[in-house]
């Protein structure tokens, strides 16, 4: 048994020893998302009276628009407190249709839309919907953990698409033809990335469509969750390309965009058959998605679109602000992000191991990130600096860093 699973499966019989109960083994394969895990880490010390500059969690620092609370104050009041449709209000798929649509210069209708509790669970259910035990997933790797997590945890072999910096952080479309195979299930991609805030361009999309177009039993789960926040680079889809648009999953949000991280809600865009069976896999898990919340998500894509578009621009400043730093800082070197709020540093130069860095950032100077290796393997050398916080914070935390940096 390899030992990283033995590992795991020690931690989880220490655990069904504690319990006094016993725990699925299925229950060993699963990962979790480390962002969480380094918050309490910060949270913990700021209770104890330190100063933490957040630079770890993926969330805005913006609040909610107001439109979009004053529409779920108003469906609360006009009693929208009920069971709805596992797939999503009428209302709201429709508008999901319309203006995703729109974006992607694509025709969506109703019907292809689920409206879940957040993004995740289109994640969970196309794995859990499509992978039999042994199907083999490819992932992108630096990726949202979550992905190598949900694999795992239903029986899938994952197999990671590496993104490396001497290709820009792009898969090896090569690299992926020689992992397709007959077992390939699955192939999930993101863009634009967390966490190495890649665009993926309309030319290399149609590449990578070529390439798994003749896979007939190949679903492409794409994790489009950013797609609104980009800096100069056009944002692309490959279900715009022939023959993806019936056997593509598009992932996408309202956390990211709307700052509605708290609001819990999400929607997946899929061939109408498929939808049906993730309706019938939400309702076994949550039903559907809250009725006032979906009310909210109707404003929040056809209202003003202001609140959101300053917030991409503010993020546009912070962006050349903390890159422009991070590189002034010795042994650290970070390519501008064309995407996302996150800027991905490799500081194998420093001497550190990442796990150590960004650990020793905490606790000596007071700055919250991410290892690379929170995102994967292949982040073996890296941080992750969320950007989502105040230029004036940015700054200091660059201060605080060069000082510890210098110290060594």
């Amino acid at each position: 048994m390899p030992i990283k699973k033995a590992k795991r499966m020690s931690k989880l019989k220490e655990c069904s020893l504690a319990c006094g109960l016993p725990k699925s083994t299925r229950m060993a394969r699963m990962g979790t998302e480390t962002a969480f895990d380094m918050l309490v880490k910060a949270r913990k010390l700021e209770a104890q009276g330190k100063h933490i500059i957040h630079l770890e969690i993926g969330e805005p620092d913006f609040d909610t628009p107001k439109n979009i609370r004053e529409a779920a104050k108003k469906a609360l009041d006009q009693g929208y407190t009920h069971y709805g449709p596992a797939q999503g209000m009428p209302e709201l798929r429709q508008v999901i249709a319309e203006k995703a649509g729109a974006f992607r210069k694509m025709k969506f209708a109703p019907e292809q839309v689920v409206v879940t509790p957040g993004g995740k669970p289109i994640m969970s259910y196309a794995i859990m919907a499509l992978v039999d035990d042994g199907d083999e997933v490819i992932y992108v790797n630096p990726g949202y953990p979550i992905y190598e997590s949900m694999i795992n945890f239903m029986g899938g072999k994952p197999i990671p698409l590496p993104l490396l910096e001497e290709n820009g952080f792009m898969p090896d479309l090569d690299y992926l033809k020689k992992k397709l195979s007959k077992k390939t299930r699955m192939l999930i991609i993101n863009t634009p990335h967390n966490p190495c805030g890649v665009v993926f361009s309309a030319n290399y999309l149609k590449d990578m469509a070529k390439i798994v177009e003749p896979y007939e039993n190949l679903w492409v789960l794409t994790d489009e969750i950013y797609s609104r926040i980009t800096y100069g680079a056009k944002f692309e889809t490959i279900a715009k390309f022939p023959g993806m648009k019936d056997r593509t999953i598009i992932l996408d949000g309202y956390s990211k965009i709307y700052a509605m991280t708290g609001w819990r809600a999400g929607y997946g865009i899929m061939h109408p058959d498929l939808a049906q069976e993730f309706s019938r896999v939400q309702t076994n898990i949550s039903s559907h998605t809250t009725t006032f919340v979906q009310r909210a998500c109707i404003e929040a894509l056809a209202g003003s679109q202001k609140a959101p578009d300053d917030m991409v621009k503010e993020f546009h400043q912070r962006r050349d602000v903390i890159v422009d730093g991070l590189n002034s800082i010795k042994g650290f070197r970070c390519k501008k992000p064309n995407g996302a709020f996150y800027a991905y540093v490799n500081v194998r130069k420093t001497g550190y191991d990442c796990r150590d860095l960004a650990d020793k950032l905490l606790h000596e100077a007071g700055v919250a990130c991410l290892s690379g290796t929170c995102f994967g393997s292949y982040g073996e050398g890296y941080l992750r600096f969320s950007y989502a916080n105040s230029i004036a914070n940015i700054n200091e935390a660059i201060k605080r860093i060069k000082k510890f940096i210098e110290k060594k």
